[in-house]
């Protein structure tokens, strides 16, 4: 633990000898809460923004039609029936 704190350069409050587990860890704790907390909206906004990129992907597929439709010729019996 004391190699570990020596490691991240954690001094000891005025009055201690040394560096205590709990003061170590409460400071931990909030670091990992906070690093959490922006993992957590970081990915939100990339999904966001991959969610728009693939909504402006679809809406350009759309405007190019991949086959053309032609009208329809009325050759059928019923056309010629009806004539």
């Amino acid at each position: 633990f004391l190699e570990t704190a020596a490691y991240f350069c954690m001094k000891p409050k005025m009055g201690e000898k040394e560096v205590s587990p709990h003061s170590f860890f409460s400071i931990w704790h909030e670091f990992s809460s906070d690093f959490k907390d922006f993992w957590k909206k970081e990915n939100k906004l990339i999904l966001q923004e991959r969610v728009k990129e693939a909504e402006e992907v679809c809406r350009q597929k759309k405007g190019k039609s991949l086959y053309n439709i032609r009208p329809k010729h009325d050759s059928g019996i019923v056309s010629k029936n009806c004539n």
